[in-house]
């Protein structure tokens, strides 16, 4: 359990953020082996 969420709410919302961004990153931050935080940097292309 991670902040009272558990693994499979982390990969969900993982998973969410996936399907949801179209360019960009995802960034996972660890701390003390321990998964603590998601980051979701979406970038817009206009052509």
């Amino acid at each position: 359990m991670v902040n009272g969420k558990s693994q499979e709410e982390i990969f969900e919302q993982l998973k969410e953020m996936l399907n949801s961004i179209k360019y960009g990153s995802i960034t996972l931050i660890v701390q003390d082996g321990k998964l603590i935080q998601l980051e979701k940097n979406e970038k817009v292309r206009f052509k």
